[in-house]
Order: structure tokens, then C-alpha cells, then sequence
């Protein structure tokens, strides 16, 4: 590859910040790439510092483990960067070279708010004053039109799976809307527009984090993410801003970036502290919950899943389309559960579970898949095998069909775990089940060899079952009233302790008074 000496000054300089020689860089891209700290020598690593060389196909790991824009590979030594890059040029650049799979993105550690770059306030005013001459007209219409396009994508992908649909949407944003950011309008659809495009890029991202875990759509999602965001801060939307941030959040915890994670959390916080919803003032304060949780900081989590449940005890207006007015509180029950379950509450947690399920109507099949697998877990970890096996059989009937990372995680997950009950028929009817459903074949062991299974038999004749394979009630569905419901819910709050135990669940009781959340009102998990 010809020398690049503005390539070799970004390495050099971040090897620098961190006290990194040839022999740490060296070690980090092995680890990197294959986890061998032998690849790649030591001479290599000095020569890209130096600029002897320009790194190829190391490129994309050393832009990972020093956190470097991966597109620096492109830089012009005789072109300095702009102080602000244009944010729609860049957003179409990576929708394009996603459809066109023309580079390999990986993500970066580079999760700090600084590593996002700065937001463009001045590009939508200095949008309306350039557009070409044969520009297309802008207006509310086409507005409306992306916000219609990403509910319709975005229902699909939480029945389905992001992995369903992710093209679809990408395509539309460099197809469909790509003219309309470049064409004339007002200042004031220009808001409205970049704000929609904010969504489709953030329902862009979601779709690569939960089509998979390679380190190309790891790195697509922190992307997509980071440009929803600077688009959100463009159009002056805190709540748009702050649901980007929880994307970024939500991938640090699942990264294991557990610092970057509660610094994420505590911005998403920030931006939604004065916004009159209290549907999104739960859903960030449940994320910095969920960041505290898993780096086991228990007074911080408590603290935040405490004020999520008052937040999401209050009445809520009309719904809304935004991402975070779908965090219904059967969300909220499935989020809190998962962050009582880490806190080792498991009481709470499988309560709070359980009423995600059986209350608040996730209808969606990937969302109930998902809840129903935390609820086998929950169940095994606190040594009711029965019951967990009759839930990850829910779960089997639910996650057939759907392309998830989440879904496939649980898959696996459960199909590990019940290795150690190779003397319950029913655990290896469920292995069988989980691996007809992943394509990979179930194995028994008999003696020392591995023996293929038949397939488990189908459901007892006349059991009934719901579309997700959940056993369904025999008779009229029942319709909770708002005081079911709250009777229920302050059953949640107070649960199952004995004297003198303590617990880290939030709050003394659970305070979602006077609302009956109806089926649909779900979204993503």
C-alpha cells in the first residue's frame, strides 16, 4: 500500500498517548485479530509507527485497539481535516459502503463522547442557503413519509429480528431519503427532517447489533449510532440525542466497555432530565441501571432503577413515534427484572419477568422470545428445573424463524446449560429442539461417542398453543382492570422475602397505577 505520513502521525500519536512502543502495538493486534500476541512482529508495528509502511490488512485492528476513525486509512497527506466533517455526506458515505460492502468497519474502543465527534449546528442553516439548482423540494410530506417507513421497518425487525430487514432500511436512506437531505427546505422541515433521519440511522444500527456478533456489524452499529446521534444534536432534539447515546450504552455493555458504558448512561440521563416523558426518562435511567449493574456498582444501579420505576409509574400522554414512547412498562418489568437478576435478587427478577409476560401484552415474537429465555434462566439459577424447562419450551416455539443475535446468544446459552442434565429426557429434547432451530446438529453422549437424536415429538394432540408456542388459557382471554393490575404490580414491588432479608430491588413497592398497557404497544428490546 503507498505511504500514507498522515496515516503513520495517527498512529504514532496514539501510541504515544499511551505509552505504547512497537512491542505493545505489536501485542494488542494479535490479540486483536486472533488472539495470538505473537501476530504481528515487532518490525511491522515499527514501521507503520515510523511511516515506513502504511498498514493494509492490519489497518482495521489498528484503528480498533487505538481508537481511530476507520476511514483515516483514506486521509490525503496534502489535505488537513476539516474541523467539522458534514454529517449527511458522511452518514450516505457508510449507508453506501454498507449496501456495497466496498470497506470492513470494525468498532472501535473509542466510546468516549469526545470519540463521536462534534455536531455540525450550523449544517442544516448553511443546507437551506446551498442546495443545487435541481434539487427536489422538501416538505412535511416526505418528512412523514421516512417517519412511516421507519415504524413500518422497525415492526418488522421486532417481530422478526434485525437481521430481516437491515438492508431494506439502509437502502431506503441512501435511495429514498439521500435526495431529500441534499434538496431545498426550510429551516424548520430541516429539523424535522434530520430528526426522522435520526431515527432511520438509530433503527439502522439496532438492525446490525441484533443481526450479529462479528466485528463488521459491531463496527456498522457503532456507526450508525454515532451518526444518529450527531443528526439528533443537529436538529436540536435532546430526546432523539439521548436514545442514540443508549445505543452506544447498550453496545459497551454488551462489549464489555463497562466504564465507557455508565459515562454513556449518565449522558443519556443528562440529555433527557428536562423532557416532559416519562416513558424516556425510564428508558435512560433504566440504561444507566443496566451500565451500574454490570459494573457491579449496586448503589448506583438501585439508585436509577429506583427513579426509572417513578418515571414509569407516571400517566403518559398519547403515545408517541419516537423509539424511546414505545418503552412500555412491560419493557420496563423486563429490563428491571434482568438488572434485579444481576443485582442477585431472583425472587424480584422473575417476578418482574413474569409480569412483563402475563400483564403488558409483549406481543411482539422476538421481544417475547427474548423474555421468556431471561426467564428460564432466572428459573434454573434458582433451582426450579421444572419450571425452566417449561419455559425455555415457550421460548423454542417463539424463536423459530427469527434472525436475533439476542435470540441465537439464548439458543446457545440454553443449549449449554442443559449439557448437565443428560439423564432428563426432557433436557435432551430440548437440545434436539434448540438445534434443529440453529441448523447445528444435537448430540447425546453414549459411552465415549456421540450419538445423533431424533427429533423431539410434536405437542400433545389438543394442547392448545399461541402463535409463539406459549401454552395458551383454555376459554376467553382474560382482561386485567386497573385494579388487577395494580394489585399485581405492588405483589412485584414487595415480594417474596423472608425476615430480616434485605434486597436491592428498586423501591418498596411498584407504583404503575391506573394503566392497562394494551398488546402493540411494545417495540425493540
Amino acid at each position: 500500500m503507498p505511504r500514507n505520513p498522515a496515516v503513520a502521525e495517527l498512529i504514532k500519536r496514539a501510541c504515544q498517548e499511551r505509552g505504547w512502543g512497537p512491542s505493545e502495538l505489536a501485542r494488542a493486534l494479535g490479540l486483536a485479530e486472533c488472539g495470538d500476541p505473537r501476530r504481528p512482529q515487532r518490525q511491522h508495528a515499527r514501521r507503520w509507527i515510523e511511516g515506513e509502511r502504511t498498514p493494509g490488512h492490519w489497518w482495521p485492528y489498528i484503528a480498533q485497539v487505538l481508537a481511530l476513525d476507520p476511514e483515516a486509512i483514506n486521509l490525503s497527506e496534502r489535505t488537513p481535516a476539516a474541523p467539522h466533517t458534514d454529517t449527511v455526506a458522511s452518514v450516505l458515505h457508510l449507508g453506501r459502503s454498507d449496501v456495497e460492502r466496498r470497506e470492513f468497519i470494525l468498532a472501535s474502543s473509542g466510546y468516549a463522547l469526545s470519540a463521536l465527534g462534534l455536531p455540525d449546528m450550523d449544517s442544516i442553516t448553511r443546507r437551506t442557503k446551498t442546495a443545487l439548482p435541481g434539487a427536489v423540494r422538501v416538505g412535511q410530506g416526505e418528512v412523514a413519509a421516512v417517519r412511516h417507513m421507519v415504524k413500518a421497518l422497525g415492526d418488522s425487525a421486532s417481530e422478526l429480528g434485525g437481521g430481516h430487514s437491515r438492508h431494506l432500511a439502509v437502502r431506503y436512506l441512501t435511495q429514498d431519503v439521500a435526495p431529500w437531505l441534499e434538496g431545498h427546505f426550510t429551516e424548520a422541515t430541516g429539523r424535522d427532517l434530520f430528526a426522522a433521519t435520526s431515527q432511520l440511522v438509530h433503527l439502522a444500527g439496532w438492525m446490525a447489533q441484533d443481526e450479529g456478533d462479528t466485528p463488521e456489524l459491531r463496527g456498522l452499529a457503532q456507526r450508525y449510532y454515532a451518526h444518529s446521534f450527531r443528526l439528533a444534536a443537529e436538529a436540536g432534539d435532546p430526546e432523539l440525542s439521548a436514545t442514540a447515546l443508549r445505543g452506544l450504552a447498550v453496545q459497551c455493555v454488551d462489549l464489555g466497555y463497562r466504564a465507557e458504558a455508565v459515562q454513556l448512561g449518565e449522558a443519556c440521563v443528562e440529555y433527557g432530565r428536562h423532557l416532559d416523558n416519562p416513558r424516556a426518562v425510564a428508558y435512560y435511567e433504566a440504561t444507566l441501571a443496566n451500565a451500574a449493574a454490570q459494573d457491579d456498582d449496586r448503589r448506583m444501579a438501585t439508585k436509577h432503577l429506583a427513579l426509572s420505576e417513578t418515571a414509569i409509574s407516571k400517566p403518559t400522554a398519547a403515545a408517541g413515534d419516537s423509539w424511546a414512547a414505545h418503552y412500555s412498562p412491560g419493557r420496563w418489568a423486563h429490563e428491571s427484572g434482568m438488572i434485579l437478576s444481576r443485582l442477585g435478587d431472583l425472587d424480584a427478577a422473575e417476578e418482574h419477568l413474569h409480569l412483563a409476560l402475563d400483564i403488558h401484552g409483549l406481543d411482539r415474537r422476538r421481544t417475547r422470545a427474548i423474555v421468556l429465555a431471561d426467564l428460564g434462566g432466572v428459573r434454573l439459577r434458582r433451582g426450579d428445573i421444572d419450571g425452566a424447562m417449561a419455559t425455555w419450551r415457550d421460548f423454542l416455539g417463539c424463536a423459530d424463524g427469527i434472525r436475533s443475535v439476542k435470540v441465537q446468544a439464548a439458543l446457545q446459552d440454553m443449549r449449554v446449560r442443559l449439557r448437565r442434565y443428560t439423564g432428563v429426557p426432557e433436557a435432551q429434547q430440548l437440545r434436539e429442539q434448540v438445534a434443529r432451530i440453529s441448523s447445528v446438529p444435537a448430540l447425546s453422549v453414549a459411552g465415549d461417542k456421540p450419538v445423533l437424536q431424533p427429533i423431539s415429538p410434536a405437542p400433545p394432540e389438543g394442547q392448545p398453543t399461541s402463535r409463539c408456542g406459549v401454552h395458551a388459557p383454555r376459554g376467553p382471554t382474560p382482561h386485567f382492570t386497573d385494579k388487577d393490575h395494580h394489585a399485581r404490580l405492588s405483589r412485584v414491588g414487595a415480594g417474596r422475602r423472608g425476615p430480616g432479608a434485605t434486597s436491592p430491588r428498586a423501591g418498596t413497592g411498584s407504583r404503575l397505577q391506573g394503566q392497562v398497557v394494551r398488546p402493540g404497544s411494545g417495540r425493540r428490546t
